[in-house]
């Protein structure tokens, strides 16, 4: 039987991600296995993907500092010239000019645009899934939930305001917006927005508040969270939100959410469902990586693609699809309980 909501996954990319602006493709191998996950094991399904692209906002402040870089007398003697311009520039840049409020803004309007682009004319009944990568975890909770976008006199204010409307539970209109179903976190660093968080979760839970310290960072993202989580919560009817970290073992940006997740908000465990997932490896050469995992190596030899391997796993996919028809099958279930 078909299900009358339709499933609307976002996806958001990290750093370093250069392409066509008006077709990307970063999401496309992801997008065809989750696809085919759909066709073969939940057919009910009727899912919609919604590939979101800001990896061309700081091109140009880049090429401008390579321009610079290259007009220095010692810059041809670097060692790892070739790494450091296509690799370690754009990865650190593309981190660095987001936290600045001039490029940030940019990439937050063209982001809105996209989102509420791609959300738009969606039925009454729809859920919807995040799918995020690297750095492109940190904005997008950044523009959801930090509190540094709440100034009407900055720009890209009325851009984050747009995409907060667009989720239901969302400040400035919370009972508004799609209902957030499922989150799927990749190779991601959220967990150091633990660093940022005056209040730990667990302090939370024993009912302390953040408001009592107004020298927080503007760059935590926690009190906001903590009131969606509690809205979405009451009207999941206290059903947890599914989050699914993938890691690979090999990627150095990637870190654990299960043992950390808690100290920064659902100090109570009452809302979240996070999990920690592997993506496996195998072969010959797993079992050398093995051998060396401790040391320098690996990350050498095996870091870059680790990072990127989420995008073409079947791992990935395949829990990302079961979640999508276990939340189908609960708002079922519900549905049943309301009309009965």
């Amino acid at each position: 039987m078909a299900s009358n909501y339709t499933d609307y996954i976002v996806f958001i990319h990290g750093v370093n991600t250069r392409q066509n602006s008006t077709d990307p493709d970063y999401a496309k191998k992801l997008i065809t296995l989750l696809e085919n996950e759909v066709k073969h094991n939940s057919p009910e399904l009727n899912i919609k993907s919604i590939p979101l692209y800001w990896g061309d906002v700081n091109k140009d402040a880049e090429k401008e500092l390579l321009g610079k870089l290259n007009q220095s007398s010692t810059w041809q003697n670097m060692w790892f010239r070739k790494m450091r311009e296509q690799q370690i520039m754009q990865f650190a840049g593309d981190a660095a000019l987001y936290i600045s409020r001039q490029m940030g803004s940019r990439i937050v309007d063209k982001l809105k645009d996209e989102a509420v682009e791609g959300l738009k004319d969606r039925p009454s009944e729809a859920r919807l899934h995040l799918v995020t990568h690297s750095w492109g975890t940190v904005i997008l909770f950044d523009i959801l939930f930090a509190s540094r976008w709440e100034d009407p006199n900055i720009p890209a204010y009325e851009s984050v305001q747009g995409i907060r409307r667009q989720i239901y539970g969302m400040s400035p209109q919370p009972e508004q917006g799609i209902r957030l179903a499922s989150i799927h976190t990749m190779g991601s660093p959220i967990s150091l927005f633990s660093l940022l968080d005056v209040t730990q979760g667990e302090e939370q839970a024993q009912g302390k508040s953040e408001s009592k310290y107004p020298n927080s960072s503007s760059h935590d993202i926690t009190p906001k969270l903590e009131k969606f989580l509690a809205v979405l919560g009451k009207y999941n009817r206290g059903m947890k939100l599914p989050w699914n970290n993938f890691m690979h073992p090999g990627d150095p940006i990637a870190y654990p959410l299960e043992s950390v997740i808690y100290s920064l908000v659902d100090g109570k465990q009452q809302y979240l469902n996070i999990q920690d997932v592997l993506i496996p490896t195998s072969g010959f050469s797993n079992f050398l990586f093995q051998q060396v995992s401790q040391s320098p190596l690996p990350l050498l030899l095996n870091g870059g693609s680790a990072h990127g391997s989420y995008w073409e796993s079947q791992t990935v996919a395949q829990k990302i699809a079961e979640t999508i028809k276990q939340q189908s099958l609960i708002s079922s279930e519900q549905k049943q309980l309301i009309t009965a």
